[in-house]
């Protein structure tokens, strides 16, 4: 069978909100990125194929096909295409898995892979409340969705909430998942775990996010996003600009550039999960790559969950019984952020970098999406 290799991977520091990264167009944000990392795999741009990159709120700087914007930003050749994809928050994740398709069908060599989001320009659900206000229509109201789902409320809000209330997570559980979450960002920082991987951006050079001087006092003291829920900001992913690329090659492109496999895409899964709920999926495809892949639960070194909220990562590991010491070991979006189209190749640029730095060899990523869906990814450091 075809190989899928990982060459590059590079990401941007990630931005507070009205952050560093604020001011930046996001074409230029996401070119920085990709330019990056063809310059890091070591081959010519004009010999990329395509450019595939995520990003979810595709409205104003954001829209008519960044990839293309982006990688025309960045001054590289006019001749490789590019294309946007949105599969909600795991969008860039999905762009590594159809370069790493098309690399292994035989069609393609080399792709770069990744995805951008400035939400502090575009903010979450943009193109949704924008549409709405023109009189264009919502996404959750067509006769055949209320037909099957009436018309509750759909939010990932909804459904963190609804998680905790299912699983039985407490506010105290989550804030202290939060704050571990924030300790261990804070001591990869220090530790320089993430210097590797990061190219900064004029002079930002480190993420914006983690913060030392954080408490369980001080989480304690935060309202509840709705009267008489227990999720709150501080149990929840940072709103945040970045951006993040990877270059895949096929056997053939390593054997004829000279190239440096840093990684193996070694399984690929994708799979739905209830809309309401909305972020469960994690879980049945986490199991459904690991079936795939013929691994166990303690084959893998490292899990890489996207924090979407806390009991999103919570149940999840309650109801799989993996160990919390490997998940997020550098710590995950409650401290570095969530920027929504680019966080899939924030978390694997992450993991290959932190599987080569520790000497681990199998990789797993996964990460809730919007409308109930999850991407799961197992790779194989080299």
């Amino acid at each position: 069978m075809a190989e899928a290799y990982i060459v590059s991977a590079v990401r941007t520091p990630v931005g507070r909100r009205k952050g560093s990264l604020a001011g930046v167009h996001p074409a230029d944000l996401a070119g920085h990125a990709v330019k990056a990392a063809v310059e890091r795999a070591g081959v010519d741009a004009g010999d990329i194929e395509d450019v595939i990159l995520g990003c979810v709120d595709q409205l104003g700087a954001q829209s008519t096909n960044i990839a293309r914007t982006a990688w025309l930003s960045a001054g590289l050749p006019e001749h490789v295409p590019g294309t946007t994809i949105d599969r909600q928050c795991g969008s860039s994740q999905q762009a590594v898995h159809f370069a790493a398709q098309g690399v292994m069908s035989g069609t393609q060599d080399l792709v770069v892979a990744g995805g951008v989001e400035v939400m502090s320009l575009v903010p979450i659900s943009s193109p949704a409340i924008v549409g709405a206000q023109r009189g264009l229509g919502a996404p959750y109201n067509s006769p055949g969705w209320t037909g099957r789902y009436g018309t509750q409320e759909v939010s990932q809000f909804r459904g963190a909430e609804l998680i905790a209330e299912k699983w039985g997570i407490t506010r105290k559980a989550m804030e202290e998942f939060a704050l571990r979450s924030h300790q261990r960002a804070i001591a990869a920082q220090a530790a320089g775990a993430f210097d590797t991987e990061i190219v900064p951006f004029g002079e930002l050079r480190a993420d914006e996010g983690p913060r030392p001087d954080t408490s369980l006092e001080k989480m304690a003291g935060l309202k509840t996003l709705t009267e008489g829920g227990r999720i709150t900001a501080a149990v929840s992913s940072q709103i945040s600009d970045g951006a993040a690329a990877l270059v895949i090659a096929s056997e053939a492109a390593v054997g004829r550039h000279g190239l440096t496999p840093l990684a193996r895409v070694h399984t690929m899964s994708v799979t739905g999960a209830d809309p309401i709920l909305m972020l469960t999926a994690p879980i049945p495809a986490t199991q459904q790559a690991l079936k795939k892949a013929g691994l166990s639960i303690d084959d893998i070194d490292q899990y890489e969950i996207n924090e979407a909220f806390a009991p999103v990562v919570l149940a999840w590991l309650q109801e799989l019984g993996i160990d919390p010491a490997r998940t997020n070991p550098l710590g995950g979006a409650i401290a570095l952020g969530h920027p929504l189209g680019a966080t899939g190749a924030r978390l694997m640029t992450t993991l290959v970098h932190n599987l080569r730095r520790t000497k681990g060899r199998y990789g797993l990523q996964t990460m809730c999406e919007g409308g109930g869906m999850a991407n799961a990814t197992i790779i194989e450091a080299l």
